[in-house]
């Protein structure tokens, strides 16, 4: 056991919904003492930086309820139960930006919320990359389009691209396109 190991004495469930539980779990701390420690459990995502063969990259803008406002944003979306990561990514690139890829590579996964959410991030890229038709889900509304990766960065540090695993994606694409990492 690690000494900074917090124990689980007593979880519950607060709330089950259709994306998230919600549990409120007390734990021993390594000190002996217990406290309350409440988090988000979701079932996992994926995101895909889909990489055309002139070095652009496609992106999302939709809006995002929780912060009602819109978001610039790699294609993502949930990983199904049962669902492999890698059907997931082929999925909602499909469905979202209606582009199939000829070739997947696995480039790591994040953690974005540890502080109160299990979610967990593989991060995809496709390239070979065929336009077909998407197919967005009911209730899912989008505009895709596509950018530089260099004006994408510039969007970053001018604060117009704020989602995390966005600003993730587009690092690693630019240590990727620099030849840094493989």
């Amino acid at each position: 056991m690690s000494k900074l190991e917090e124990k689980t004495v007593a979880s519950q469930q607060v709330y089950d919904g259709v994306l998230l539980r919600v549990r409120s779990d007390t734990v021993r701390l390594p000190d002996g003492k217990q406290a309350v420690r409440e988090y988000i459990e979701h079932p996992g995502a994926v995101m895909i930086i889909p990489l055309l063969p002139d070095g652009r990259v496609v992106l999302e803008r939709q809006f995002r309820y929780p912060l009602h406002r819109e978001f610039i944003e790699f294609p993502a979306g949930k990983i199904d139960p049962g669902e492999e990561p890698l059907a997931t990514a082929r999925r909602e690139l499909r469905e979202e930006t209606g582009y199939e890829a000829g070739e997947w590579s696995h480039l790591t996964t994040i953690h974005p919320i540890i502080s109160y959410s299990t979610e967990r991030i593989e991060v995809f890229v496709a390239r070979k990359l065929v336009q077909s038709q998407a197919s967005l889900e009911a209730g899912e509304f989008l505009e895709v389009f596509t950018a530089n990766p260099i004006e994408a960065l510039r969007w970053v540090r001018e604060g117009q691209v704020t989602d995390v695993k966005t600003i993730i994606g587009l690092f690693w694409l630019e240590k990727i396109q620099r030849g840094e990492w493989k």
